[in-house]
């Protein structure tokens, strides 16, 4: 005689291994370009060939836009978020991302416990950092063959170094640059920019340039305003510049003076269609390992400390990426560090003063 319950217990069954193996992938938003390249082949590739899980990437401008729309309408489509911390900890106040336990996290390649091997900062209630990027300043080498800017003031300075400037129309990317351009050392940066008067000062400092002044949105444009000649210098992510000078040849440097330093994180949604498998990607691509492979093909410095050792040669084999990247020692010597509690708590105010100022003539 057949079980009453054999039928229903074996639809189940069959029903939890179709479940399982439909959910057998993981999708990640992300910011495209070479950061998007730098995670597909240290993160993505040694996942899928140490779980069997897909992954498929989705690039877009900012990922925290498209992840604060799809929890919005209710309607989450990818599993991992990568956002900047700052948007991580604003998304976890706003109960629009997981909280993740860093005991979850594995251990450093050294034994290290995860809570103590990320760098300071690095880790949130929701968000793993992955990478710390700067926002430096990049020139046009060709266009200043007599005498090279190399300082923050130099930037602003457009009698001395003629032409038109590059920023980002972002007011955490931009608001420090006009600070240290006017005198304020790095460590001062936020408490100045906490006062109505050191507002006004960044204000003032910026009107200086403003006529001269181009504005990008997206990583890939600073490299392609240089290369066009559309300006001498601007900001942008020290990767994309890192990309453009050794691998398409493009007479660009770096001044890491007054560089913005943030870090990168990975959140996963509230609703995200296979959260399990979206913590277990997350917890592998934010290992050891992991992290001190994706500086092999992108300027960007691990977020764990037990990394720094793994560090070896970029792609073409023969540039050694640990001075290349942010945080190196003497590229952190005049860096201004991102605050996301500053942030969470200031970003609406100072976005409304700096949207006001870019619309005013």
């Amino acid at each position: 005689m057949k079980h009453p319950h054999s039928t229903t217990a074996l639809a189940l069954i069959f029903g939890l291994v179709a479940s399982a193996s439909a959910a057998q992938e993981v999708s990640v938003v992300t910011w495209g370009g070479a950061i998007e390249v730098s995670q597909i082949e240290a993160y993505n590739k040694p996942f899928t060939e140490a779980t069997g899980i897909k992954v498929t990437t989705i690039s877009a401008d900012d990922p925290s836009v498209l992840l604060r729309a799809q929890v919005g309408a209710g309607n989450v489509t990818a599993d991992v978020f990568d956002v900047a911390m700052a948007d991580a900890v604003r998304l976890c106040d706003d109960g629009a991302v997981i909280a993740i336990d860093p005991a979850d996290l594995p251990p450093g390649a050294d034994g290290t416990p995860a809570a103590e091997d990320f760098i300071d900062g690095a880790l949130s209630d929701c968000g793993i950092a992955t990478i710390f990027a700067g926002t430096v300043i990049s020139y046009d080498t060709s266009k200043f063959p007599d005498k090279a800017p190399s300082t923050v003031a130099d930037f602003f300075d457009t009698q001395a170094f003629p032409g038109k400037r590059g920023l980002a129309k972002d007011v955490k990317r931009t608001l420090h640059f006009a600070l240290m351009a006017d005198g304020v050392p790095a460590s001062e940066v936020y408490d100045v920019l906490a006062t109505p008067e050191g507002v006004d000062r960044a204000f003032a400092k910026l009107d200086t340039i403003k006529k001269d002044v181009v504005w990008w949105e997206a990583g890939a444009q600073p490299p392609q305003l240089l290369a066009d000649g559309e300006v001498t210098m601007t900001t942008a992510y020290n990767g994309r510049i890192f990309d453009a000078a050794i691998n398409e040849g493009k007479p660009f440097e770096v001044i890491w003076d007054g560089q913005y330093l943030e870090l990168n994180a990975f959140v996963i949604p509230v609703g995200a269609p296979h959260p399990e498998e979206a913590l277990e990607y997350v917890k592998f691509a934010t290992g050891s390992e992991p992290l001190a492979g994706q500086a092999r093909y992108i300027s960007y410095g691990p977020a764990r400390k037990s990394s720094a050792p793994l560090l070896g040669l970029y792609k073409d084999d023969k540039t050694e990426m640990a001075p290349n990247l942010p945080t190196a020692p003497e590229n952190m010597a005049n860096a201004v560090l991102e605050d996301p509690g500053f942030w969470a708590d200031h970003s609406a105010e100072l976005a409304e003063r700096f949207n006001n100022w870019l619309a005013a003539k």
